[in-house]
């Protein structure tokens, strides 16, 4: 999916590469989210690193913002 953005140094975990990872325990992962009323953030993800960076350390914000938002052409505009 990376390389179809154009994002060439994405989407593997390889030397080099800019790595996005989130760790979690699938019976732990909760979508509070509905239909009806969709700004709810999930809970149960543990971990999570952007571009080789540890942004959230045992479910608790690490304060770095290494990433970048990236919009196609389904993004709200």
């Amino acid at each position: 999916v990376a390389s179809r953005l154009g994002l060439m140094d994405r989407g593997l975990l390889r030397p080099g590469m800019a790595a996005d990872i989130v760790l979690f325990d699938p019976t732990t992962v909760t979508d509070h989210a509905t239909f009806a009323d969709p700004h709810h953030l999930s809970t149960g993800i543990r971990d999570v690193w952007v571009n080789g960076v540890h942004v959230l350390n045992d479910g608790e914000h690490t304060g770095a913002t290494p990433g970048q938002l990236v919009v196609g052409a389904g993004a709200r505009r």
